[in-house]
């Protein structure tokens, strides 16, 4: 079946980078992008909706994307919405922790748009 839309929730506390995530979710059909600044703002952009897709920064102020990933996949709404992490955390513990929470992409900045896009691409499963 395929979605007529995709509701993805970006949660990335630097402007820029985030502005970066979200103009390569546009060049994917029928995106639609929400935006948070930190994890505590996720987690009410969460709840006050459904998401196909959540992609998390690490390193974050008032709450980090780990804590938000531990707290997503202990949320029966959301426990199984695919998460993708993208952050300048590179060393293997931070990754493998990141996986043992349950994500299910990690990708270390910086990184090129076309690899958010086909990784978001096969996240959602989306054929093009």
């Amino acid at each position: 079946m395929k979605n007529s839309h995709y509701n993805v929730l970006v949660v990335e506390d630097s402007p820029a980078m985030r502005q970066l995530i979200v103009l390569a979710l546009m060049r994917i059909p029928a995106m639609r992008v929400v935006e948070a600044q930190d994890g505590l703002d996720g987690l009410s952009k969460l709840s006050a909706g459904w998401f196909d897709l959540v992609i998390i920064d690490i390193n974050m102020p008032v709450m980090d994307g780990l804590k938000l990933v531990s707290v997503v996949r202990n949320n029966d709404l959301h426990k199984n919405v695919p998460i993708l992490i993208i952050t300048t955390q590179s060393n293997e513990e931070d990754r493998k922790r990141a996986m043992e929470l349950g994500v299910n992409e990690y990708l270390t900045k910086p990184v090129q748009a076309q690899q958010v896009i086909e990784t978001v691409k096969n996240l959602l499963n989306i054929r093009s």
